[in-house]
C-alpha cells in the first residue's frame, strides 16, 4: 500500500440521494470509503441544468491508501491528478529609492488591496479617503435611507470600503488570475467567511464585508501603513509630466512621487480635476437601466423547481442576457442580489441612483438585480467627461420624477411592458396572496420557500412613475424586449410579481484613465490609475486584483520606503 494525495474534480452529489461527500468521492475513485484518509473541498457549485435531478458539483483534495498500481490507474482518468500545492509568488523589489512614501487615493477594494500589498513589504503607504470611517459612514447612510437627509461626503459611494460596502459582497470575476486564491486568503484573514475559498459564487454580504474591510484596514496599519479619513484630494501638482504633490481640501500640500489612484467610479470631481490637468483619459462604454425586484421564492422555483428551498441549495440567483436583432444593444442582468434589497446610492445632491445589496444570510425574501442596457460614446459624446453628464441627466430626471426628495420612480413590470398607467399594486397583491398559500399557480410551496419581505424595498420610498420618462427611449425599448425574453428563461420574471425602480447608472466608470504596460498614466509619471474608478475593473474581486497588480508594479520599480 502507498499513500497518495489527489485532486479529484467533478464529484457529483445528487440531491435525490442521501450520500455523504466522502461516499461520493469514493464512488468517483472506485474505492471503499475506508480507503480515504481525508476529503478537503476546493470548489463547490450547483448544477441545476436538470431540474428533476439537481446536483452539487465538487472539486476536492483527498488522501488515500491504495496499491501503487491502483493509484497509477486512477491518474489516467480525466479530472484526477496528483495534488501539487501552489505557493504564492514573491514580488520582485526594485532598486530605486523612494523620497516619499506611496500614496493611495481611495479606500475601496482596489485601494485597500494595493495598500495592503505595499504595507506587507515595508513601503508604509498612506491612504487618503474622502469619506468617513466605517461606523460613522454606516450611520450616515442609514439616516439617509430613513429620512432622505443626504450627505455628499458620506454615502453609499464614498467612505471606507467604497461602494462595495453596501452591496451583495460578491467575490466573483470573469478574470482568470492565479492571484485570486491569494486575495481570497487575505480576505479570510481579515474576517471573511472561510467558504469563500471554495464556493463557485462566493459572497460575504454587506454585513460580513464590513468586518472584512475593518480587518484589512487593521492589517495595513499594523504593517506600517496609515489611513486618513475625510481627506479629499482636490488637485494634482506636477512639474512637466511628473507628479510632485497633492493638494488636499484642508489646504495642505503633500509631496508625492508615487500615487495609486483608486478613486471609485463616482469621483466625478476628481475626474474633472484630472481632465483639467491634462491627464490622458478617454470616454468608454457603460450601461444604464433599472433595478428589478421579485419575490425570492419565484426565482427559487424558476431555477430549482421542486428542489426550491432545499437546505443544501440556499437561494437562487440568475444571469440573463438579451441581444437585439441588429446586435447593437444588449439588455442584461447585473449585480444580482438574492435575498437582498434595493438601496439609494446617490453621490450628488439632486440625483437619484439605485443599487442593490444583501446581507450574508440573504434572507430578505426579495431578489433584486440591475437590468441595464449598454451605452457607448456614440450615444453621449467622445469627450472623456460626456459620459458623466449623460449619467447626471437621467439621475436628475429620476430625482424630479420621485418628488424632489430622493424617493425613486418605480413601476410594476406589467405596467411597464404594457404601457399602462404606472402602478405598484400588481406585485403587492401577488405577495399578499402568496405569502400564506400552501400552493401557488398549481404548485406546492416548498418548505423554506415562503414569501417574506416587502416590495418595493427601496428607502426612503418610491413614487409611481412611467419609467419611460426617466430613461432614453432606446434603453426603455431594449429593456422591454429583454424582459419579455427573460420571462421565457425564468418563469414569472415578466409577470405580475415584479417591480422596477430607477435609475441604475453607476454600473462602471464612464471613462478610462489611460495607463501603459508599467501601470503608470501615459501622460503623467508617478500616477498609477487603478481599479473600477479608472476603468480597469468591474466589481470587488477584479478591483482588488487590479490593486494587487498595480502595487506589484510600484514595488518592481522601487525598493521599500
Amino acid at each position: 500500500m502507498t499513500m497518495i494525495k489527489l485532486r479529484v474534480n467533478d464529484v457529483r452529489m445528487s440531491l435525490l440521494k442521501e450520500k455523504t461527500l466522502k461516499e461520493c468521492v469514493a464512488d468517483r475513485l472506485g474505492v471503499r470509503k475506508s480507503a480515504l484518509r481525508d476529503v478537503q473541498v476546493v470548489h463547490r457549485a450547483v448544477d441545476a441544468r436538470r431540474k428533476n435531478n439537481i446536483c452539487l458539483l465538487y472539486h476536492v483534495i483527498t488522501e488515500l491508501d491504495v496499491p501503487q498500481h491502483v493509484g497509477q490507474k486512477m491518474l489516467k482518468h480525466p479530472g484526477i491528478s496528483l495534488f501539487i500545492p501552489a505557493s504564492p509568488e514573491l514580488p520582485a523589489l526594485g532598486g530605486t529609492g523612494m523620497k516619499e512614501r506611496p500614496i493611495v487615493v481611495g479606500a475601496g477594494p482596489a485601494g485597500l488591496m494595493a495598500a495592503l500589498e505595499l504595507a506587507r513589504y515595508g513601503y508604509r503607504p498612506l491612504i487618503l479617503e474622502r469619506g468617513k470611517e466605517l461606523r460613522s459612514r454606516i450611520e450616515d447612510v442609514e439616516k439617509f435611507w430613513k429620512t432622505g437627509v443626504f450627505d455628499p461626503r458620506s454615502n453609499v459611494q464614498f467612505g471606507m470600503g467604497g461602494a462595495g460596502t453596501f452591496s451583495d459582497g460578491k467575490l466573483t470575476t470573469r478574470v482568470n488570475d492565479p492571484v485570486m486564491a491569494e486575495i481570497l486568503q487575505a480576505f479570510v484573514k481579515a474576517g471573511a467567511p472561510r467558504e469563500i475559498l471554495t464556493e463557485h459564487k462566493p459572497h460575504v454580504g454587506t454585513d460580513k464585508l464590513r468586518t472584512m474591510v475593518e480587518g484589512l484596514a487593521a492589517q495595513i496599519e499594523q504593517c506600517g501603513g496609515e489611513i486618513r479619513y475625510e481627506t479629499q484630494v482636490v488637485d494634482f501638482i506636477g512639474k512637466g509630466n511628473r507628479l510632485t504633490g497633492l493638494l488636499l481640501d484642508n489646504g495642505e500640500v503633500l509631496a508625492a512621487e508615487t500615487v495609486i489612484l483608486a478613486c471609485g467610479h463616482s469621483a466625478r470631481d476628481t475626474y474633472q480635476v484630472l481632465h483639467r490637468r491634462g491627464v490622458g483619459m478617454e470616454a468608454k462604454a457603460f450601461s444604464i437601466g433599472v433595478r428589478a425586484e421579485h419575490p425570492q421564492s419565484l426565482i427559487d422555483r424558476a431555477q430549482y423547481g421542486e428542489f426550491a428551498g432545499h437546505p443544501r441549495l440556499g437561494v437562487a440567483d440568475y444571469a440573463l442576457v438579451y441581444h437585439t436583432g441588429d446586435k447593437k444593444r444588449t439588455a442584461y442582468s447585473f449585480c444580482m442580489c438574492p435575498g437582498g434589497q434595493v438601496v439609494a446610492a446617490a453621490s450628488e445632491e439632486g440625483g437619484v441612483v439605485v443599487n442593490g445589496m444583501s446581507l450574508y444570510k440573504r434572507d430578505s425574501g426579495i431578489a433584486n438585480s440591475a437590468l441595464v442596457v449598454n451605452v457607448t460614446p456614440a450615444d453621449f459624446g467622445m469627450s472623456p467627461l460626456d459620459g458623466i453628464e449623460f449619467q447626471r441627466k437621467y439621475e436628475k430626471l429620476a430625482f424630479v420624477a420621485g418628488g424632489n426628495s430622493y424617493r425613486a420612480p418605480a413601476q410594476s413590470v406589467k405596467s411597464f411592458l404594457e404601457g399602462t398607467p404606472p402602478v405598484l399594486r400588481d406585485a403587492q397583491n401577488y405577495l399578499e396572496e402568496a405569502a400564506s398559500a400552501d400552493t401557488w399557480q398549481g404548485r406546492a410551496v416548498p418548505a423554506g420557500a415562503r414569501l417574506s419581505g416587502r416590495i418595493p424595498s427601496y428607502r426612503p420610498g418610491v413614487t409611481e412613475t412611467a419609467l419611460d420618462s426617466v430613461l432614453p427611449a432606446f434603453v426603455s425599448d431594449t429593456l422591454k424586449e429583454g424582459i419579455r425574453y427573460f420571462g421565457q428563461r425564468l418563469e414569472g420574471f415578466d409577470g405580475p410579481a415584479g417591480i422596477l425602480t430607477g435609475v441604475e447608472t453607476r454600473t462602471s466608470a464612464p471613462l478610462r484613465i489611460v495607463r501603459g504596460e508599467d501601470f503608470q498614466s501615459v501622460t503623467h509619471e508617478g500616477l498609477y490609475p487603478c481599479g473600477e474608478g479608472c476603468g480597469y475593473a468591474g466589481g470587488i474581486m477584479s478591483a482588488a486584483l487590479d490593486g494587487y497588480h498595480v502595487a506589484r508594479a510600484v514595488m518592481k520599480k522601487y525598493r521599500p520606503f
